[in-house]
């Protein structure tokens, strides 16, 4: 009989939350009405909608007319960048960021500059870390309108400096929006930012849902046509049963936050070390001190990456390779490119709720002879 499989890929999506499907099948009863309504079905659906907001308003720290709901974690960084930047035109044309954002927020930067305006990056040293001197000089340039920084790399785990950047960016003038897919429900918040987004499948909630937080006096304006839903924020009707089970698993997940970061830390720390002096020839990436709690990046030198992760796949592992959310287009991962790391054969594991210590000392059992076998099949041996 097989393994049980092993799924290490909470940085993409992590498993649902009890809670999360819990609340979604009860709003599916109680919320399916139009909450725009005035009969009594929506006024109840109306009721859910303003009880998640509050909810998450108040696990996140913020007025709950500052946040909106979004149709994903995509959607809210696409809303944040290009929203800021049609609120500040006035101001300039240049986009600030780092050079490890996530694509969401390189895409809303492309379609910027193809539409005539800016964009700077600026680079990270090696281990992923923002160089805060090119930031300065970046965000204190004339004509900036936004700055974006994440707030802890999705696929490295660098935790980046985000207050002094955020208070860099406020000496300039400069609005500082954080995405913080990766932070929302597992670790506090920075302060100094305007503007800041999350993704709830990735605490435990339900894909679908972003939340898109904009702080009260930020010059920012919906890039997208009118409509009067979520302060015209983001257009369309919300996925309401959706939206509850995001809120209530966001208050369930942010309560267990550093118990959990407590407890995944030093698994994390198990698989740096133990990677590190049981595979020849590898490179565990990012910040070996100021990074998340769950989640480890190495790369493996004479192995295809892709090839790496099949092989895990069918001895029952789920992880992710190269650049999260662009690994379907086989190019390098541009976060390990901007470190300047080595990115063959890369690998990120991300822990969860769910995942045990003995989850964690089976994938180390096993991913010694898998890196072996697969350069035996390439014909390097006697590493």
């Amino acid at each position: 009989m097989s393994a049980s499989p092993v799924y290490l890929d909470a940085a993409s999506a992590a498993p649902p939350h009890p809670v999360a499907r819990q609340a979604m099948l009860a709003a599916l009863d109680d919320g399916w009405a139009d909450p725009a309504r005035l009969y009594a079905p929506a006024r109840r659906a109306r009721q859910l909608l303003d009880a998640a907001r509050e909810a998450a308003a108040q696990t996140l720290g913020v007025r709950a007319d500052e946040l909106s709901f979004t149709p994903s974690g995509t959607a809210a960084a696409h809303a944040a960048v290009l929203g800021g930047l049609v609120g500040r035109r006035r101001a300039g044309t240049t986009l600030v960021h780092s050079a490890i954002e996530h694509s969401a927020v390189l895409h809303a930067a492309q379609r910027h500059t193809a539409a005539g305006g800016d964009a700077v990056s600026v680079p990270v040293d090696r281990l992923g870390r923002l160089d805060l001197d090119a930031w300065a000089a970046a965000v204190a340039a004339p004509g900036v309108a936004l700055a974006a920084l994440i707030g802890a790399s999705h696929e490295v785990g660098t935790v980046q400096p985000v207050p002094a950047a955020a208070e860099l960016s406020a000496e300039a003038g400069v609005p500082l929006y954080v995405d913080a897919a990766q932070l929302v429900g597992r670790a506090p918040l920075p302060a100094g930012w305007s503007v800041l987004t999350a993704s709830a499948h990735k605490w435990g909630g339900p894909p679908g849902v972003g939340l898109l937080v904009v702080r009260k006096g930020t010059r920012w304006e919906s890039p997208y046509p009118a409509d009067e839903r979520e302060s015209g924020r983001t257009p369309g009707v919300v996925n309401l049963p959706a939206v509850v089970a995001a809120a209530a698993s966001l208050r369930a997940a942010a309560a267990d936050a550093a118990a959990e970061a407590a407890r995944l830390a030093p698994l994390v720390d198990r698989i740096r070390a133990r990677v590190a002096a049981e595979v020849p020839d590898v490179e565990v990436v990012g910040d070996p001190v100021d990074r998340l709690p769950h989640l480890v990046t190495f790369s493996c030198l004479y192995v295809d990456g892709e090839a790496l992760l099949h092989a895990l796949d069918r001895r029952g592992f789920a992880v992710s390779s190269g650049s999260s959310c662009t690994s379907s287009t086989l190019r390098p991962s541009h976060v390990l490119e901007a470190m300047g790391v080595l990115s063959h054969g890369n690998v990120r594991v991300s822990l969860h709720r769910e995942t045990t210590e003995a989850d964690v000392e089976r994938f180390l059992a096993e991913l010694p002879g898998i890196v072996a076998a697969l350069r035996a099949e390439a014909g390097v041996t006697d590493l």
